[in-house]
């Protein structure tokens, strides 16, 4: 556990971690500073040090990791012509179920304050599901370009219905129901199919 008055490297990402696994494991309903604070070995206050309370919080959480999915969705440019197509799609579509999905977009759809802060966000210009969408049609196009996506494949429709299909799957999606991800993975493989 870190002292009172001690600097923590990377402090946001140690929170964010221990939220996703107190999710995880107790659901949305157990989320608490104390518990993420407890979970992450740090001291109680370090949550509302850096965060103006749990909706800012959650919203950072999901706001962080539509960033992080955005920027390896921009990323699929350079892997045009590598790996496989549906390989590639795969592993951005499955990116957004990573680091606890469905909990924490649930846990976010439960918190209106966040869900406020996230559309602010949003609205200002951070990344999430259209900047996900709109690499998505472009790393499509790059691979129509190199023959190897047929050219009757509109890539938009493609990019707007894995995106659509993932953000749908998170959004009716709990802690214990089945796993979405073979879905997207069969969705994706007949997308590319054409």
């Amino acid at each position: 556990m870190s002292p009172r008055g001690v600097a923590t490297s990377d402090v946001c990402e140690q929170l964010f971690s221990a939220a996703e696994r107190v999710v995880e494991k107790f659901g949305p309903g157990a989320l608490t500073s104390r518990a993420v604070t407890s979970e992450a070995g740090c001291a109680k206050g370090l949550l509302h040090a850096h965060f103006a309370g749990m909706d800012a919080f959650v919203a950072e959480l999901c706001l962080d990791r539509f960033a992080r999915t955005a920027a390896k969705a921009r990323a699929l440019s350079g892997l045009a012509g590598h790996n496989t197509v549906a390989g590639n799609l795969d592993a951005v579509a499955l990116a957004l179920f990573d680091s606890g999905g469905p909990a924490i977009s649930g846990l976010a759809m439960s918190r209106p304050g966040a869900v406020l802060r996230i559309r602010e966000a949003l609205e200002g210009g951070a990344p999430g599901f259209d900047a996900i969408q709109e690499a998505v049609t472009g790393y499509v196009q790059a691979e129509q370009r190199l023959g190897r996506v047929a050219g009757n494949v509109d890539p938009s429709t493609v990019a707007l219905a894995i995106v659509g299909s993932v953000h749908h799957l998170l959004m009716t999606s709990w802690p214990s129901a089945p796993d979405p991800r073979p879905a997207i993975t069969r969705l994706v493989a007949v997308l590319v199919a054409g």
